[in-house]
């Protein structure tokens, strides 16, 4: 799932930086949002260094499957918390998504050695990952555009700006989408 060039070190900045963001939202959160920000911060951090550009790093072959691993824990997780919370099923399937992704890169040599796509044609779940995020993307773009500062103004710090995280949660899902046409 490497991507080439420019646009790999564009999407492990993008997703790297997120991923920071949510750390910052952690320390500034409590309960419920504390564990929302780290589900999102290990998702940024995950996607930055799965579109790492092969010609910088080729992980050996044993790093999908502890890739896939640490994903399935989280999608567990967001599995048990979506019982409070109907937006941890989008973590859910972030963590399926990063799986699947883990998954099909384990299984294929070209993938395993960083070489891109795979073969001809759209896998059926790769093909459902990319109308989700696509509908996931539009709909936080819509979101974004009307969101208003936070009651607290400037005082609230980066990490207590939400149209930040919404932001930040926006740009993880366009990285998702770059990422998935190349599996």
């Amino acid at each position: 799932m490497h991507t080439g060039g420019s646009s790999g070190w564009a999407l492990v900045a993008l997703c790297a930086a997120a991923g920071a963001y949510c750390l910052l939202r952690m320390r500034g959160g409590a309960g419920e949002q504390r564990r929302e920000a780290g589900g999102e911060a290990l998702m940024g951090f995950g996607m930055a260094a799965m579109a790492v550009p092969p010609a910088v790093f080729t992980p050996p072959p044993w790093t999908w499957a502890l890739h896939a691993a640490v994903f399935g824990a989280a999608g567990l997780h967001a599995l048990w918390a979506a019982r409070e919370s109907p937006h941890h099923l989008h973590h859910l399937v972030g963590a399926g998504a990063m799986v699947y992704m883990a998954v099909v890169m384990a299984g294929s040599p070209a993938h395993a050695q960083g070489h891109g796509h795979g073969g001809p044609g759209l896998a059926p779940l790769t093909g459902a990952l990319l109308l989700y995020y696509a509908g996931y993307v539009l709909l936080g773009g819509v979101r974004l555009v009307p969101a208003a500062a936070s009651a607290d103004g400037p005082a609230a710090g980066w990490a207590g700006r939400p149209e930040l995280a919404r932001a930040c949660r926006l740009s993880m899902g366009i990285a998702m989408l770059a990422m998935l046409p190349t599996l």
